[in-house]
């Protein structure tokens, strides 16, 4: 601080500092003369995001289906780092291929390996679980399709990642500074989707819905505490409005209410929860049938894409899988640690933003 703001003058020197919390800095750090200038540093947008892979791009030799601004379009929410770890696997897919440039066969492989982790091609799922997991990830991607303010579906699929036993992707449609309560409702719907599906057909309940219900758990505890969101409590925000135990800190000693309004909170997160879940019920018994078929179809293909869902959602049959040509498509390589549907072998990490 003294040679920042001291007596002395020193010229020509600029200081520049970085951290990810704020919040725990000493205010005479901030002071004007000091850190005074402050710049936040979020996800890059669009333009930001094509930039960045324009950069990483540069000596990687691109297909000509490969387009840049396409690929920075449906990677919202990516940051400079995925970008880079998204140019950097599609270029070893291809090369693994023995192709001479990047397409976007190996984009779109590369970009579900940053989202959801490597394939686990050593785990081979009983009918038994492969059948669960089917009307698992079948749940997740039928309620959000009757959702209003849910993403597009991109991607389903049972095929084992590190942790998980399948995934359903989906394919932002634009970049979002906010979200809206019924977004947030609609979220929790679709989240809640894998286990209803498990309860309906099945007729008990997995450890592969623990993740799902550990983020809604969270979402319904923020929409009350955090944004307001409770007609009950009202735009009320409770606790000092910090999410991390940092320095030793416990939450316990940052709640700012009684105990009979934390009762009130804990009442208000479970009526949230419980609507949404009765409302994925009444989604998933009415659409049954497409339910079935696109479980059906997992249990077939193993992953179907976005254009696949639709066509099932339609009515329509798919066309006749080839074998050959989507064993030729898989590369091989090591398994490494991502998340969606959790297999109960270890413990969930959340990956998927609200």
């Amino acid at each position: 601080l003294v040679e920042m703001d001291g007596f002395g003058a020193n010229e020509g020197v600029i200081i520049i500092a970085a951290t990810n919390r704020p919040d725990i800095l000493d205010p005479a750090l901030l002071r004007p003369g000091r850190f005074d200038r402050q710049v936040t540093v979020g996800y890059p947008d669009l333009k930001g995001r094509e930039a960045i892979l324009k950069v990483h791009a540069k000596g990687k030799p691109l297909g000509p289906d490969v387009n840049l601004s396409t690929i920075a379009k449906t990677t919202i929410g990516f940051t400079g780092a995925d970008l880079e770890n998204l140019l950097n696997e599609a270029a070893l897919l291809a090369a693994r291929r023995d192709k001479r440039a990047i397409t976007m066969p190996e984009i779109e492989e590369a970009m579900i390996k940053v989202v959801a982790g490597t394939e686990k091609k050593s785990h081979k799922m009983t009918d038994k679980e492969k059948r669960l997991t089917a009307y698992h990830e079948a749940g997740h991607a039928v309620s959000a399709y009757y959702l209003e303010y849910n993403d597009p579906v991109h991607q389903v699929s049972i095929v084992p990642r590190g942790q998980m036993g399948g995934y359903t992707m989906y394919l932002p449609t634009e970049d979002k500074s906010y979200h809206s309560k019924n977004e947030m409702l609609d979220n929790l719907v679709s989240l809640l989707g894998g286990r209803v599906a498990e309860a309906i057909v099945i007729g008990d309940v997995s450890t592969g819905a623990s993740n799902d219900i550990e983020r809604a758990t969270d979402i319904a505890r923020k929409m009350v505490t955090k944004y307001g969101m409770s007609d009950r409590l009202g735009p009320i925000s409770f606790g000092s409005g910090n999410d991390e135990v940092f320095l030793g800190r416990d939450y316990s000693h940052l709640k700012n209410y009684s105990e009979e309004t934390a009762a009130e909170i804990d009442e208000e997160i479970n009526r949230i929860i419980t609507t949404a879940y009765g409302h994925t019920e009444d989604i998933l018994k009415e659409h049954i049938d497409r339910l079935h078929a696109v479980a059906d179809a997992l249990i077939e293909r193993e992953k179907i894409s976005g254009e696949e869902f639709e066509t099932i959602m339609h009515g329509n049959e798919l066309a006749p899988l080839d074998v050959h040509s989507e064993d030729d498509s898989k590369p091989t390589e090591p398994s490494e640690q991502s998340d969606a549907q959790d297999n109960g072998e270890a413990d969930e990490n959340e990956k998927e933003s609200e």
